[in-house]
């Protein structure tokens, strides 16, 4: 019954979600190229804000756990599972202080209005899956970014989203060169719930009712780890959070 309600819902949702990309497409531009860094990350939290407004007409509603520890005025490293394009919006919005900046594959960098521009403009790097000499650079150059401005990165090491909220084998690699580069850093891992169950029938007709919970776990500062064994607390410590 829920999946026959969800078709008349997920159209409205869907129309309304594409609407805000395309008002806002112009908006960053003119933001961006006018008046600088600022306006333009203004309006990617306004947009952000507004995509969430629209996942509550699904009846999603989000909890963020915690974010009064995570460390201010300093370098972060957000490592998360990954359960859906949901996960971005949210952490977008709700993490907005902390100018969250994100390791994406190169294929978002172009044709969806206002993500594809933001993804170019906004700081975060682009990658292209097939080619690591390309992706160790661009990774460097993000840690070095956030090192300087002490603004965060959102790494997903999963790789890929998780269809059933299972997590996936964590790849150490990126999470290494941004560490590497960002010595200042704090890597703070987060464990993200339910996520996957707004397109657990894909994406059409989307999942109804959902709470989506976001946990923020102790953030590790990264001069007082090595690499291999911050890499695996960090993994242990989301997982652990992760209730299939």
């Amino acid at each position: 019954m829920q999946k026959l309600i969800s078709y008349p819902i997920s159209i409205i949702y869907y129309l309304c979600f594409g609407l805000i990309l395309v008002l806002f497409h112009p908006i960053q531009w003119t933001c961006f190229t006018v008046f600088g860094y600022q306006a333009h990350k203004k309006s990617v939290d306004y947009m952000n804000f507004l995509l969430v407004k629209c996942t509550n007409l699904l009846g999603t509603t989000y909890k963020f756990e915690n974010i009064d520890n995570i460390p201010k005025d300093a370098p972060l490293i957000f490592v998360s599972n990954h359960q859906s394009m949901y996960d971005i919006i949210a952490m977008i919005w709700y993490l907005r202080r902390f100018h969250c900046k994100f390791v994406s594959k190169m294929e978002l960098g172009k044709g969806i209005p206002s993500v594809s521009y933001n993804l170019r403009h906004g700081g975060s790097v682009l990658i292209d899956r097939k080619d690591p000499k390309q992706a160790i650079p661009a990774i460097k150059g993000l840690a070095e970014y956030i090192e300087k401005y002490k603004r965060s990165a959102v790494i997903f090491p999963e790789g890929t989203r998780s269809k059933n909220g299972a997590p996936k084998s964590f790849s150490q690699t990126g999470l290494k060169i941004l560490c590497k580069n960002a010595p200042s850093a704090y890597v703070v891992p987060v464990t993200i719930n339910n996520s996957w169950k707004i397109v657990k029938y894909g994406f059409f007709p989307l999942g109804l009712g959902n709470h989506l919970t976001f946990v923020i776990h102790k953030p590790l500062a990264v001069k007082d780890y090595g690499y291999e064994e911050l890499s695996e607390l960090t993994e242990k410590t989301v997982v652990q959070g992760i209730k299939i």
